[in-house]
């Protein structure tokens, strides 16, 4: 019985929450607590002063501690800056997110979070855009609010980003910004099903977010527009299929443009029943 009441629950929490779940950006809500989950991030972008593509791969893992925190633990890999393209091990990142606010009403919720990432990495740095996902040592910090109306969610968020040495070989150049803004704004819809009758049926969503940064000192910036679709499988599987599109940029970009591939599962009540 109380498994079957666990499942409502999940059922439940993914009615409400699955075209919160966008691709490159993160809204306010977070996995459920009790839940393990682990994804695979790729992406292949176009290069923009070379031939080729460069390839970045993210394995994580991602534990909902409570409703209110999750964490995350990053790995980043590339072929990027290999002769061979071979990919190699880059470094890594730690992140964490805390629901502070949450209202809800029938067929609608508001929530605001907290969220904080730490990045180490040992690439070459050559770009001015800050990205502590995958490219730049460093930290960011920042608030983002989801709105949940039916089956739309809008979402927007802003941070600060600090970048730091890549160690061991790569200092931050002096005549770049290390200090970066930045800002999203995302909107979802669930187009499939259109009405629910059973937790293992398959959600669709479609998603279109704006990814913007301005750099502290010089205030360049640019803007990436990110349309996806989205399925979720049985409630536990996700595969994200995005393709990234920059609008305008008036600092340097080594590799604007291209296509995000992300797989995802996710292990509910992990805790397990507890003995009497």
């Amino acid at each position: 019985m109380k498994k079957v009441l666990y499942l409502l629950l999940i059922f439940i929490s993914i009615q409400a929450s699955a075209q919160e779940l966008f691709v490159v950006s993160e809204p306010a809500s977070n996995v459920p607590a009790g839940s393990l989950a682990f994804k695979l991030g790729q992406s292949r972008m176009k290069e923009k002063f070379e031939e080729g593509f460069n390839y970045h791969m993210m394995p994580e893992i991602i534990w909902g501690i409570s409703k209110e925190l999750m964490v995350r633990a990053s790995g980043f890999i590339s072929n990027r800056g290999s002769e061979n393209r071979d990919l190699k091990t880059e470094g890594g990142s730690i992140y964490a997110k805390y629901r502070f606010l949450s209202t809800d009403d029938l067929h609608r919720h508001f929530r605001m979070s907290a969220f904080g990432r730490y990045s180490f990495n040992n690439a070459d740095i050559h770009q001015e855009e800050i990205e502590t996902m995958g490219h730049n040592s460093g930290f960011e910090a920042g608030i983002v609010a989801t709105q949940l109306t039916n089956k739309i969610a809008i979402s927007t968020s802003i941070s600060m980003e600090k970048a730091l040495d890549n160690k061991p070989d790569y200092v931050f150049p002096d005549n770049q910004s290390d200090i970066a803004f930045n800002y999203t704004l995302s909107f979802g819809k669930l187009m499939y099903p259109r009405h629910y009758s059973d937790f293992r049926q398959t959600n669709i969503n479609l998603m279109v977010e704006f990814v913007g940064q301005t750099l502290n000192e010089n205030q360049k910036s640019f803007l990436d527009v990110v349309p996806s679709i989205q399925f979720i499988v049985n409630s536990q599987a996700r595969i994200d299929l995005a393709y990234k599109q920059q609008l305008y940029s008036s600092m340097l970009r080594s590799a604007p443009n291209g296509v995000y591939l992300s797989l995802q599962y996710t292990f509910f009540n992990i805790k397990g029943k507890k003995s009497n």
